[in-house]
């Protein structure tokens, strides 16, 4: 308790400016922050102490892989730079972290106007209700709102009031190498229907030597579990927005998870070795190293883990399978921006996210890439009028995968957004992996354990 009290004085007094650089370095040793937390406090402590300097500069900080996947936003923020003063900085957001943002605003104070990097169903809750962010309402061009397309605003929308800009959308899906299926006898035009076509598929793989594993996934349950209960059921929420954990649909995922796991690489369970572990996980190495031949994710992992292939093409995608009698649905959610309750540029904010979300070099990279320095991306643009012109007026550079991933929308649901923030599935994952790795014997108990585990932090959360 000691140290959480001197941590959180520490974060208010670099977060307010109130710090020298040396002092910070040694209080932050002393209280054992890793040092890129502590380097980005002193970043942060140095903007603090100039802000009054600041003012009319817009003050932009990311997710660090936005940047790093979308290089046309440095040229979209060099030609911003002309007309207005302009500030990017990397966030300290490893594992969707909001800390320094939620202990800047206490003190009712932000070094920045606008943070990229939000996925709504992790993070806006907590940021709206800790006085972090304000809605976007009030500030927004006139039919901006209407034209988002209608399940991408609902999902970035709490309390009536629009919060998360949506910028990347991503949806899960299911992709293949088609080399593999070809040397399994597999028709690789032929997507799988449903969830036992997909494991038989899997199976020959690998009783035919054509791969060592005949699919692979990332166990995080807004990655898998989730979008499996999906296909099956989308009535999966209690009113409190946290997810069914132990619902018959749930149930029978995590038991096609648990036929998946026993055809996938054995590290298949492990963490990741990036951003606190929710990134640079086992699933992508297997999927580019050639050695899984399907492979359930977001379509922006299956393009970019493909495009290391010899030959990229050999990647197909289609929608999830689904269960005989389900739903057929899947996951999808969007990186978007929030605006900093207490940050001075609003309106500057809000012209540099109109035109980054509709400079269509972001959206061009995104599809195709720049071969063979940069791999394609597929985070496909959230506009109804954009996606009209894509129609009417196709792009050369436009793919069927790319219309086809849009057009799935219309069978995705995107996670209800609560206060546990990441914490949910935090909780939950060591019991449900607990059946995943054969330390419990039955699907229904261990998701009954990771249901209590939820419960019992929701309760916490609300004390």
């Amino acid at each position: 308790m000691a140290n959480e009290h001197a941590a959180r004085s520490l974060f208010a007094d670099a977060l307010s400016g109130r710090i020298n650089r040396r002092d910070l370095m040694r209080r932050g040793a002393a209280l054992g922050l890793s040092a890129p937390l502590v380097a980005a406090l002193a970043q942060a402590s140095t903007r603090a102490a100039l802000a009054q300097s600041q003012e009319g500069t817009l003050s932009v900080t990311y997710y660090d892989w936005i940047l790093q996947l979308h290089s046309p936003i440095t040229k979209h923020d060099e030609e911003f730079q002309a007309t207005t003063p302009l500030d990017i900085e990397v966030a300290p957001s490893a594992r969707f972290s909001t800390d320094v943002f939620v202990t800047e605003a206490r003190d009712k104070t932000s070094s920045y106007d606008l943070y990229i990097g939000v996925t709504p169903f992790l993070e806006m809750i907590q940021l709206v209700e800790a006085d972090v962010i304000e809605p976007w309402d009030e500030y927004l061009p006139a039919g901006l709102l209407d034209d988002i397309t209608p399940v991408i605003r609902e999902e970035g929308t709490y309390n009536g009031k629009f919060y998360v800009w949506p910028f990347l959308l991503d949806v899960i899906v299911q992709g293949w190498n088609s080399d593999i299926l070809t040397r399994a006898e597999i028709d690789p035009a032929v997507a799988p229907a449903t969830w036992d076509e997909y494991l038989a598929n899997a199976t020959k793989v690998v009783e035919s030597g054509a791969a060592p594993f005949g699919c692979t996934f990332d166990f995080h349950a807004w990655r898998s579990l989730i979008p499996i209960t999906h296909s099956i059921s989308t009535e999966v929420y209690n009113e409190d927005g946290t997810f069914m954990w132990s619902s018959d649909a749930a149930v029978q995922a995590l038991e096609i998870m648990k036929q998946m796991t026993e055809l996938a690489n054995p590290d298949v369970l492990n963490e990741g070795t990036t951003d606190a572990g929710v990134n640079g996980t086992p699933d992508e190495q297997a999927f580019a190293a050639q050695q899984a031949a399907y492979y359930i994710k977001y379509q922006n992992a299956h393009l970019r883990f493909a495009g290391t292939w010899p030959d990229p093409s050999k990647l197909g995608l289609a929608a999830l399978p689904k269960a005989a009698d389900g739903a057929g649905g899947t996951v999808f959610w969007d990186t978007g921006a929030v605006l900093l309750k207490y940050g001075k540029n609003k309106p500057q904010a809000v012209e540099y996210m109109d035109k980054l979300t509709k400079d269509q070099r972001v959206w061009e990279h995104s599809v195709t890439g720049a071969p063979p320095d940069e791999t394609a991306v597929g985070q496909l643009p959230v506009y109804v009028s954009i996606w009209e012109e894509y129609k009417a007026n196709r792009p050369e550079w436009l793919t069927d995968w790319a219309i086809d991933i849009y057009d799935g929308l219309s069978t995705a649901k995107a996670i209800t957004p609560t206060k546990l923030s990441i914490s949910q599935f935090d909780r939950a994952a060591p019991e449900y992996v607990k059946y995943l790795k054969g330390e419990v014997s039955d699907a229904k108990t261990a998701l009954q354990a990771a249901e209590k585990a939820v419960q019992d932090e929701l309760a916490k959360a609300g004390a």
